[in-house]
């Protein structure tokens, strides 16, 4: 089966148009992020052997920390104290922390798990760049630095993971509603 068959067999025809270019423009993306990621990888290990190197990671921060701050917000867990400004705690850095007053357990994972939205940024930018046809520039080197810290900042901390946790009661409405399309499709 061919992936435009298989796209129209999953979802509707407007998705489906451009399937058989998909592979390649997924392909561009990724070749198009890979400078940013190596870049990332350098940011990591610098920022691990010196805290002046979190200076590289501030910009990454502020998108990670407002990506909880907006989505509490929009979800009511009424966001309040916003910083990020680098602290140590124990052995590691915190570098950023947003405190939110009304974690239930309907916002808790919407609210905890927001980071994984700024992977939008890197994908939209990589979308622009590659899509009049293909060549490195001079705008893509600052882009470059400008897209690595987003790609440290979108991975959930252990602290989001468990406010995430508290909204379990998800798992079962998903399960119920995958178990009821599954029987509505028989």
């Amino acid at each position: 089966m061919s992936l435009a068959a298989a796209c129209q067999a999953w979802t509707w025809a407007l998705p489906c148009q451009h399937a058989d270019v998909l592979p390649d423009v997924l392909l561009q993306v990724l070749l198009y992020l890979l400078p940013s990621a190596a870049l990332a990888v350098v940011i990591r290990i610098l920022a691990a052997a010196h805290p002046v190197f979190f200076l590289l990671t501030v910009a990454g921060t502020i998108c990670h920390e407002l990506a909880h701050y907006v989505a509490g917000w929009l979800t009511g867990a009424m966001p309040g104290k916003f910083t990020v400004i680098p602290r140590r705690k124990g052995a590691h850095w915190e570098l950023g922390s947003v405190t939110l007053m009304r974690v239930r357990w309907y916002n808790a994972a919407p609210a905890a798990l927001a980071p994984f939205a700024i992977l939008l940024i890197p994908l939209a930018v990589a979308l622009w760049r590659t899509a009049p046809g293909w060549r490195f520039g001079l705008l893509d080197l600052p882009l470059a630095f400008v897209l690595a810290p987003q790609l440290l900042s979108f991975w959930p901390s252990k602290v989001d993971w468990r406010i995430a946790l508290r909204s379990w009661p998800y798992l079962i409405i998903i399960a119920c509603a995958f178990y009821l399309f599954q029987f509505v499709n028989r």
